[in-house]
């Protein structure tokens, strides 16, 4: 399957990176079981592949294999060229639960989000989270929820059962933060991981569990046109100070054609909000350099103010401040329409999945 192949392609990935040369650790018959579970194996596996109990043993206690869990091991190599990556490393780890436990449980929660390569709030922890349809637990660096898992529900790989990715995220919004759970499904539906009308059915699915208000305020809240974190968590500060909801990536157009692509578009006011990271400035994408990226930002903003668009930005220092600075400037400008003759137009750009364009 295709999301089973990305995940073995990231570990597999991983273990190209230079490690200590070890001999083959493995017998073939080892190997291949141990291949489909990102590296992981069992003692009995070991067993029915050949290894006798001292074997075993001479491994872990010379360094060939590392013990993960009880009973439960992969290749020192293999580790130490995923340890260093969070997401391969916590994914390994999270199989190795699932070898100690045995059938039944799936991956759900922050370590599904993992596997679906969602984002995650800077709060959440390592600890493997699996949901099973029977029974409810804790134990050592895991914790087992117990829900209803239909099959729709759960994509199965060689490796481990996972929540979908729709399920997933409303599964985690109901227990992170607003802002966590608007910014993981604007940027899963930006991303095209998921669709709304699958998260809009994922919260009606799950409409009298515990939580399920806080999933669907996120969702009500959650837009996919919104292109990186810090313009959700800049929308959703404007919001809370009682200013109205801002179009998002909106195209300006000029007498001559395109101007440029704005965060946030008040069309009333034609009023622009620019959401500014450090990333593109100091990381800047296609080859360009930090000064050729500062120089084409100046000039786009030239234009727009030429053609009489007032713009207002908004770094990440700035959210805390929105209350104090941003959100009165805001608000003066939008308490006076634009005058005078229009030498532009608005183009709305419609959220990933949807098909139905418009001016705005």
């Amino acid at each position: 399957m295709r999301e089973d192949g990305a995940i073995h392609r990231l570990v597999r990935t991983a273990s190209s990176r230079p490690a200590r040369r070890q001999a083959p650790s493995v017998l073939p018959e080892l190997a291949f079981i141990a291949t489909r579970r990102l590296g992981v194996f069992t003692a009995a596996e070991a067993r029915r592949a050949g290894y006798r109990p001292d074997e075993i043993s001479a491994a872990i206690r010379v360094g060939r294999w590392r013990q993960l869990r009880r009973g439960v091991y992969v290749e020192t190599s293999r580790w130490e060229a995923v340890v260093g990556d969070v997401r391969a490393r916590h994914l390994v780890e999270c199989v190795a639960v699932l070898a100690a436990l045995g059938p039944g449980p799936v991956l759900s929660h922050e370590s599904a989000a993992r596997h679906h390569g969602l984002v995650l709030p800077r709060s959440a922890d390592e600890t493997v989270r699996l949901t099973d349809a029977e029974q409810w637990r804790r134990g050592r660096g895991y914790r087992i929820a117990a829900a209803t898992l239909p099959d729709g529900d759960v994509f199965r790989s060689a490796a481990y059962g996972v929540t979908t990715a729709a399920r997933t995220l409303v599964d985690c919004a109901r227990e992170w933060s607003l802002t966590g759970g608007v910014v993981a499904m604007d940027a899963a539906i930006q991303s095209r991981k998921v669709t709304r009308a699958q998260l809009v059915s994922a919260v009606l699915a799950a409409s009298h569990w515990v939580g399920i208000g806080a999933a669907g305020r996120a969702l009500s809240l959650a837009d996919g046109r919104a292109e990186s974190p810090l313009e959700t968590r800049g929308r959703l500060a404007l919001l809370a100070e009682g200013l109205p909801a801002p179009e998002l990536q909106v195209e300006i157009h000029g007498e001559r054609g395109f101007i440029g692509r704005v965060d946030a578009w008040y069309e009333e006011a034609a009023v622009a909000v620019e959401f500014d990271g450090k990333v593109k400035y100091f990381d800047p994408r296609n080859g360009r350099t930090p000064a050729e990226v500062a120089w084409d930002e100046k000039r786009r903003e030239d234009a727009l103010r030429e053609h009489g668009v007032r713009v207002l930005r908004l770094v990440s220092d700035d959210i805390g401040q929105v209350r104090a600075e941003l959100a009165p400037r805001l608000r003066g400008l939008l308490a006076s329409p634009f005058a005078g003759i229009r030498r532009f137009r608005a183009v709305r750009i419609d959220e990933p999945g949807t098909t139905t364009g418009a001016a705005a």
